[in-house]
């Protein structure tokens, strides 16, 4: 796996990205030295792609994979591929509010903390479908961060998802559609990119 090596905050400002949608919440005093620039088309779409891959915490080789896939499914291209995002394992942590960003719940996936329909699942890049109950390990819900999630009020929650706090256990209703998606995305142009 890539490792980043960048600032997070320098990265934000960069990609005109609210630091709390990555999980930063310091606040940067600094501006862009860039708004005098025009930036061409192409600019914009590679921004808004770099944005997605960074909002995910992705690779460019996984992203696109994930436009291949949703390129292949019916339906709108951009739609099904933010859709994809958003089904991955470790965003649907975060989501359940069991994590406090993408990567806290990543290193959780990748611990093996979860199960999903009673089987441990270790992939944060898995899938999931409609349906599926994902809940903390039986070995693992006694752990001192577990018992502070349980205490915790629940987050704001997508409609999609549904998560019990005391029983550590959480639902896919549904799948995601665009209007339940609240990232700041403009998904066609990332379409537009990638399929010239």
């Amino acid at each position: 796996m890539a490792i980043n090596k960048y600032h997070r905050l320098k990265r934000c400002r960069f990609l005109e990205l609210d630091p709390t949608a990555v999980g930063c919440f310091k606040k940067s005093i600094r501006t862009s030295g860039r708004k005098g620039r025009k930036i061409s088309e192409y600019g914009l779409q590679l921004r808004e792609k770099q944005r997605a891959k960074f909002i995910y915490c992705v690779s460019e080789k996984q992203f696109r994979k994930y436009y291949e896939k949703a390129d292949r499914m019916k339906g709108i291209t951009g739609e099904n591929m933010l859709s994809l995002l958003e089904r991955r394992l470790d965003n649907v942590i975060y989501r359940m509010g069991i994590a406090t960003t993408r990567l806290q719940a990543r290193q959780l996936v990748s611990h093996a903390h979860f199960t999903v329909n009673g089987k441990k699942v270790n992939i944060p890049s898995y899938i999931v479908k409609a349906g599926e109950v994902i809940a903390v390990r039986e070995n693992k819900a006694s752990n001192k961060y577990f018992e502070n999630v349980k205490a915790s009020k629940a987050a704001n929650m997508p409609k999609w998802l549904e998560f019990n706090p005391e029983k550590l256990e959480g639902k896919i209703l549904a799948l995601p559609v665009r209007e339940d998606i609240d990232t700041q995305i403009a998904e066609h142009m990332i379409v537009e990119l990638y399929s010239k």
